[in-house]
């Protein structure tokens, strides 16, 4: 099964499923406002704590475009 083909299963199965594109789009969104506010908690906290703070920012702001692209992918499944 070629990778084009896994993403078009994948993605008419989470439509099925009830996941729409909108859905998607504002955890996407969501993900961004998370990261600000995990990035602006860091700074308030001590030099011990902060770089693991920080590390989880910079984590959860790897999230918005994967939840964008696989949006993407049910929309273009319709």
């Amino acid at each position: 099964m070629g990778a084009v083909t896994l993403r078009v299963v994948l993605a008419k199965r989470l439509h099925r499923a009830g996941l729409r594109e909108w859905h998607l789009r504002a955890a996407s969104l969501s993900c961004v406002g998370l990261c600000i506010a995990l990035w602006i908690r860091a700074k308030t906290l001590g030099e011990d704590e902060r770089g693991n703070a920080e590390r989880r920012a910079i984590f959860v702001g790897l999230w918005p475009p994967m939840f964008w692209l696989i949006g993407d992918s049910i929309e273009q499944s319709d």
